[in-house]
């Protein structure tokens, strides 16, 4: 297994307990996207911590739900097949019902995630990458 696989496998560790607050891992100048309804960048870490915060807080009980795959792509890009789970704060709804499957892509380099793209939709990221299922 590839130093990059292993680094995003503790990541996606922490996410799936809940636990959004970890970042050794990024790079002190890390891009961070969201790609969803709402959508977001920031760069640095303390504008992460903005943008998790931001999705955190619409949210009860948000977390990865299960990781259906890693994938290398190259040297530096790790995709990640994901579902999630959490309750609407203001909805209600609770976010499996609307049959959530997330990707989140990770630039690696030199021991630290660089780029991070978080998609809501699992379609939009495969077609940004050119990619299937």
């Amino acid at each position: 297994m590839s130093v990059n696989l292993d680094l995003v496998r503790s990541i996606y560790a922490d996410w799936e307990r809940g636990d959004f607050s970890r970042s050794d891992w990024a790079d002190p100048d890390i891009k961070f996207e969201r790609r969803d309804a709402v959508g977001g960048r920031w760069t640095g870490l303390a504008g992460m911590a903005q943008g998790w915060r931001d999705w955190l807080r619409t949210w009860e009980d948000f977390r990865i739900a299960e990781v259906e795959e890693y994938r290398e792509l190259d040297d530096e890009r790790v995709l990640v097949l994901n579902g999630f789970t959490g309750r609407g704060k203001s909805s209600g709804l609770a976010v499996e019902q609307t049959e959530p499957k997330g990707v989140s892509l990770f630039h690696i380099r030199n021991g630290k995630v660089t780029r991070l793209v978080a998609y809501a939709q699992r379609e939009d990221a495969l077609a940004d990458l050119g990619l299937e299922e």
